[in-house]
């Protein structure tokens, strides 16, 4: 597919040494907006910015801009900005002949001293569609490739070929999509890894770098949640699936407590959703579900994503399509679509938590997820952010010594971490009983009443969830805990102490969305216990 702006990619991949330091960084700004430089100056001060390599652009204020005011005022100055300011040097490149292609020279970047740029609060998102359609790319793309909308920060991904002859119509070919290598991520290899710090409100746009911060001092730590449909392998939409599950075992394997739903629809607003690190679900127009809850448990650092055609459709909005309102609740990166892209040209999300759970940056790993560049994806939050950059011992050893209660967390991932190497279940419990933090902690309380009920063991599972309770969980940790424990009761014909525990939860969560189900639940107990014990006829 779109043979013409594949033979005008590299043939080569140019290594280069891997670094994540600011001075690797443009950040970029609407001087019409004046937010936008108060947030990159925040971004740049953050990261050790060099100020020679912060960029101020005269743009619309609009979240979309015509196609002629993206090349006239926004992509060639920048190439020339970056050139002038040796940041970027363009020259003849000889790419060797292969056996589809003779040798020749490409007019591209062949020196740089950057890998990212950032687009700061206020730049626009999108270019508008128009009627330019290269003729040559009509004979070789599909119908409904042949449009030239994008995203801003997807046709500025490919800036170092911009003295190529690139065609404006289609999907241009991530050669880089799916690398393993982190040193091929480079404008030398034909990528500028564009990322934004954007969002409902030039506020939440700020946080966005002060969080992810925090997650690589403190560790990234939480839950993951995953939200496939149940497709069948013969449905045209299976990729989507495939690629939510794979990611929620590769979460499985980095240690993190995992959650899955196959069914058709979105997860309910009464599933509670405690210490969230990673979402990933599909499909539908708006946030919905417990994302539409006031408060959602988002942690330090959480990457949150939703599969749908126009989850980016604007950023401004705290209440329409997903990324702005994901954002809005306290997600720290995301990613999303501007217009249409087309199942297979959305964001993989396996390949990208695969590469950021291998210590990637945000941006590498965003990037390598893309198969398309010039097309629709858009790139939320800090580039630089490295959550898995410290091993998971230096990690525990540095809690440890701070005496940081967010140990709960690192002894939780070891316990899951031995679990999927196939450790016996008996051991791990053992393990977390004689762990001191356990005794003190609603996390690992928890953790230690679900291996019990694994194992076997219901009335110590009941305990121990009854234990957890005690120890100050969070609002959705203990609808959670008060859920289970319920369950576990009434499996083991404890009926009156089942009802206890829902009518506790209905009292101490009046906001629940599901006490309506609670009620019915109680109800039917009531009788089934009022049945039990009248008197025999």
């Amino acid at each position: 597919m779109n043979c013409i702006r594949l033979v005008i990619l590299l043939a080569l991949l140019a290594p280069v040494s891997v670094r994540a330091g600011g001075d690797e960084v443009v950040v970029l700004y609407n001087s019409r907006v004046p937010e936008s430089k108060a947030v990159a100056e925040h971004y740049a001060a953050m990261r050790a910015v060099p100020a020679k390599n912060i960029f101020s652009f005269a743009l619309t204020t609009n979240e979309v801009m015509t196609r002629d005011d993206f090349t006239d005022f926004l992509q060639k100055p920048l190439a020339d900005r970056l050139e002038a300011a040796g940041l970027w040097k363009f020259g003849q490149a000889e790419i060797a002949g292969t056996s589809n292609r003779l040798a020749h020279s490409e007019n591209r970047v062949i020196q740089s001293k950057i890998r990212y740029a950032v687009l700061c609060w206020g730049m626009p998102l999108k270019i508008a569609p128009s009627s330019r359609i290269e003729a040559a790319v009509e004979k070789i793309t599909r119908n409904e490739f042949q449009r030239n909308e994008a995203s801003v920060d997807s046709e500025l991904a490919w800036l170092p070929l911009l003295k190529m002859d690139v065609p404006l119509a289609g999907p241009l070919p991530n050669l880089l999509y799916g690398t393993t290598n982190r040193a091929q991520l480079t404008p030398l290899n034909g990528i500028l890894l564009v990322t934004r710090l954007d969002g409902p409100t030039p506020e939440i746009a700020n946080q966005l770098v002060d969080k992810a911060r925090a997650a690589e001092s403190n560790g990234f730590w939480g839950r993951a949640y995953f939200d496939a449909r149940g497709l069948k392998t013969n449905d045209a939409y299976f990729l989507g699936d495939q690629w939510i599950l794979t990611g929620a075992e590769i979460c499985r394997q980095h240690g993190f407590e995992i959650e899955t739903d196959t069914n058709e629809a979105t997860w309910r607003a009464d599933v509670p959703m405690s210490h969230i690190a990673i979402y990933a679900g599909w499909y539908s127009t708006d946030a919905d579900g417990p994302f539409t809850a006031p408060k959602v448990e988002f942690m330090p650092g959480a990457f949150a994503y939703h599969l749908h055609s126009f989850s980016a459709g604007t950023l401004r909005s705290a209440t329409h399509n997903w990324c702005g309102p994901l954002l809005d609740k306290g997600a720290t990166c995301t990613m999303g679509c501007v217009y249409e892209p087309y199942l297979q040209f959305t964001p993989n999300i396996a390949v990208f938590l695969q590469s950021f759970g291998n210590g990637f940056t945000f941006g590498e790993a965003a990037w390598t997820a893309a198969n398309a560049l010039s097309w629709q994806t858009t790139v939320i939050g800090d580039p630089l952010y490295q959550p898995f950059k410290k091993p998971l011992p230096e990690l525990h050893a540095q809690l440890a010594l701070a005496n940081n209660p967010l140990i709960e967390w690192s002894f939780d991932r070891l316990v899951n971490l031995d679990l999927a190497r196939g450790l016996r279940v008996p051991q791990l419990a053992q393990f977390l009983e004689n762990v001191p933090t356990t005794a003190r902690s609603a996390v690992l309380t928890e953790k230690l009443a679900g291996l019990y009920a694994e194992a076997g063991k219901p009335s110590s599972a009941i305990e121990t969830y009854q234990a957890a309770l005690k120890l100050n969980p969070s609002p959705q940790q203990r609808i959670r805990i008060r859920l289970n424990l319920g369950k576990k009761l009434e499996a083991e014909s404890r009926g009156a102490e089942a009802v206890e525990d829902y009518q506790k939860l209905v009292a101490e969560s009046p906001a629940y969305p599901g006490r309506d189900i609670i009620a019915n639940r109680v109800t039917a107990l009531q009788k089934s216990i009022a049945g039990a014990n009248a008197p025999a006829k």
